[in-house]
C-alpha cells in the first residue's frame, strides 16, 4: 500500500491528548512566596483558557486548549491542597528556613527547604521531600547528616 493513503499521526491531536500532569502524593506545603508563585500560575492557566476558547473553534487549536485545559487542572489542584506554613524559627533546620551545610569535600553550600512547586535546586531550594531535606529536617547546628552518601555537617540555620 501507499504511503499517500495511509494516516500520519496528527500531532495536534496527540498533543491534544496531553496527560495530566503528576500531583505528587506529598502533603503541599508552601511558603508565602510558594503560594504566591502557585496563584500566579493559575491565573495564567485561566488566561491561557481563555485565550485558547476566545481564539473560536476548539477543532482548530487543539493543542492550545489542551495545554491550557490540562495547566488549569494542575494549578487549581495545587491550589486547592495548598498548606501556608508559617517559619517558626527555633534554631532547628525547619520547611521555609534556609541551612548551611559543609560537605565532606570542604563545600560549604546554602539551601532553603521549600515547597516542591517552588524548588529550584540551581537557585538555593530544595523540596521538603527531597533527601537533603528530610535528612536535615530538625536538626541544628553542630549536627551532622548522611545525605547522597556522604556525612554533611550543619554549620549554620536561618
Amino acid at each position: 500500500m501507499s504511503v499517500a493513503f495511509t494516516r500520519e499521526e496528527d500531532l495536534e491531536a496527540t498533543a491534544a491528548d496531553l496527560p495530566d500532569r503528576p500531583v505528587s502524593p506529598h502533603p503541599n506545603w508552601v511558603t508565602a512566596q510558594g503560594l504566591a508563585a502557585i496563584e500566579a500560575e493559575l491565573a495564567s492557566a485561566r488566561a491561557a483558557y481563555a485565550a485558547a476558547q476566545a481564539k473560536g473553534s476548539i477543532e482548530a487549536d487543539r493543542t492550545a486548549m489542551a495545554r491550557a485545559t490540562r495547566d488549569l487542572r494542575y494549578w487549581s489542584a495545587r491550589r486547592a491542597s495548598a498548606q501556608l506554613v508559617e517559619i517558626a524559627p527555633d534554631g532547628r533546620v525547619r520547611f521555609g528556613g534556609a541551612v548551611t551545610i559543609e560537605r565532606e569535600d570542604g563545600r560549604v553550600q546554602t539551601w532553603r527547604i521549600v515547597g516542591e512547586d517552588e524548588a529550584d535546586p540551581a537557585k538555593g531550594s530544595v523540596s521538603h521531600v527531597s533527601p537533603l531535606a528530610r535528612a536535615l529536617m530538625g536538626r541544628r547546628v553542630g549536627d551532622e547528616a548522611l545525605a547522597a552518601g556522604q556525612t554533611i555537617e550543619i554549620v549554620a540555620v536561618d
